[in-house]
């Protein structure tokens, strides 16, 4: 019979053999994918900040089924060919979601390389319509779409300006073309044509040649589709030029960064944005600490934090973080609690009962219009 002290170092052997050979504990790897570099990194610093946050608060609460979340990063600095290179990355280094990309012209192409692995993406900023209309299972999106984008500033433009002149810019991408047309089509199909439709190039500076185009057709409003640099130039050009047409963009310019480049120029210029996230009252506390941190969540930082907060339930819901288990989770039905109040997807990944209203800058800062408020705009 053996000793209880033989039994005890027979159990400990055992159980030391059975530790070594056990797989070790790994952190699940979270992608965070957009332009951390180039001329939009101030969006891609609103997806870190947004999603940090949200990954802080998560793994201080236990973290995802027991499993601490790390942050990988992927910079594509909103250039479709590194957004490619940057989402290989990714998969190899085993995310197992990805909340990305900024730029629909750079979330497009990395979704067929996330779905081709079986990650899930949520992005929170990518609007083009063509996104979640290829039938990927695993993409999803926080944000709205261009062609709701595109019908509130249509309308807008054929209700304030009927009988008017319009121009119609864009910055000849996916987003800023996609958008473009769609408030095209909207403000056609209420009567009203453009008297000028033409294209810019992303990274130009010197717009004086289609201020003039707009000055000589005596335009009374101007849509530009597009990001904040181009439409912060444009408008400031515009204004040097004596052109005071109405300037109305899409969310593309929602950034400081826009102010930063029109100054007093921006004074009443009008924004297309989803409801002003950190008024949401989920996000109170949430926008108490970035403010505390010395930092405003402003654009998209609540929708990063929102995906990862979607992300996470959903995974919590599943029981995994398998991509394609999320993904469903994601797809049945559910109402997630997130910063920017309860979220749920449709069929295609889109969320449910999305909508933009119009904004004005005043003062270097965007303020949301009431509907009386912008019955009050146009000629």
């Amino acid at each position: 019979m053996r000793s209880r002290f033989a039994r005890i170092l027979l159990a400990a052997a055992a159980l030391g053999t059975l530790a070594a050979h056990a797989p070790a504990m790994a952190d699940v790897k979270l992608g965070v994918a957009g332009p951390l570099t180039g001329p939009n990194a101030s969006v891609g610093e609103q997806f870190r900040r947004g999603a940090e946050a949200a990954v802080r608060v998560l793994n201080a609460a236990g973290g995802v089924n027991g499993e601490q979340v790390t942050i990988v990063y992927g910079d594509d600095a909103s250039d479709p060919r590194q957004g490619v290179a940057a989402a290989n990355e990714l998969v190899d280094q085993k995310v197992v979601a990805v909340i990305g990309h900024y730029n629909s012209s750079v979330s497009i192409p990395a979704s067929t390389i996330y779905a081709e692995e079986g990650v899930l993406q949520i992005t929170p900023g990518s609007t083009n319509p063509q996104l979640t209309e290829q039938g990927i299972k695993t993409v999803f999106r926080t944000c709205g779409r261009d062609d709701q984008q595109g019908d509130v500033a249509g309308r807008f433009l054929a209700t304030a300006y009927k009988g008017g002149k319009v121009a119609i810019l864009q910055d000849q991408t996916t987003y800023g073309k996609g958008l473009a047309d769609a408030t095209r089509a909207r403000m056609n199909a209420l009567g009203l044509t453009e008297v000028l439709y033409e294209g810019i190039t992303v990274g130009e500076r010197d717009f004086s040649a289609v201020v003039s185009k707009m000055k000589a057709a005596n335009v009374d409003a101007v849509f530009f589709g597009g990001l904040h640099n181009e439409a912060g130039l444009i408008l400031r050009q515009m204004r040097d030029q004596g052109l005071k047409a109405q300037f109305l963009s899409d969310d593309g310019t929602v950034s400081q960064e826009f102010w930063g480049i029109t100054g007093p120029a921006g004074e009443g210029s009008l924004v297309t944005f989803g409801p002003e996230p950190r008024d949401v009252p989920q996000a109170k506390d949430a926008v108490a600490k970035f403010r505390a941190d010395g930092y405003e969540p402003e654009g998209y930082t609540l929708y990063a934090y929102a995906a990862v907060e979607a992300w996470a339930e959903a995974a919590k819901k599943a029981g995994s973080v398998d991509g394609t288990k999320v993904a469903a989770a994601l797809h049945d039905g559910s109402a997630y609690d997130t910063v920017i109040g309860k979220l749920s997807f449709d069929a295609k990944g889109d969320p449910a009962g999305s909508n933009y209203v119009l904004y004005a800058w005043k003062d270097g800062k965007m303020m949301q219009l009431s509907d009386e408020q912008v019955a009050k705009l146009g000629k």
